[in-house]
């Protein structure tokens, strides 16, 4: 379902989504676009969320003890998905 907003735009951004959908065809319609551009910033923020964690989980000992225990408790089951 779609739900109609209105947003006040700078000039040069309303430029640049008309461009990047007239001219280089990046989406088929200017709302397509926005609605692109906002999954794709979302997405960079989790992406970001996430490195955060992981950065945090490399230096919690916890965290690499359990990884270690399952990384020898599936070893096996890791090498036979490989073999060819």
């Amino acid at each position: 379902m779609k739900t109609k907003r209105t947003y006040n735009l700078s000039e040069g951004s309303v430029a640049t989504v008309k461009r990047l959908v007239d001219v280089h065809r990046i989406a088929p319609t200017q709302d397509a676009l926005v609605e692109r551009a906002i999954r794709e910033l979302d997405r960079s923020v989790r992406d970001a969320e996430h490195a955060k964690l992981w950065a945090k989980a490399a230096n919690d000992p916890e965290f690499q003890e359990e990884s270690r225990v399952l990384d020898e408790l599936f070893a096996a089951d890791d090498q036979a998905a490989w073999q060819p």
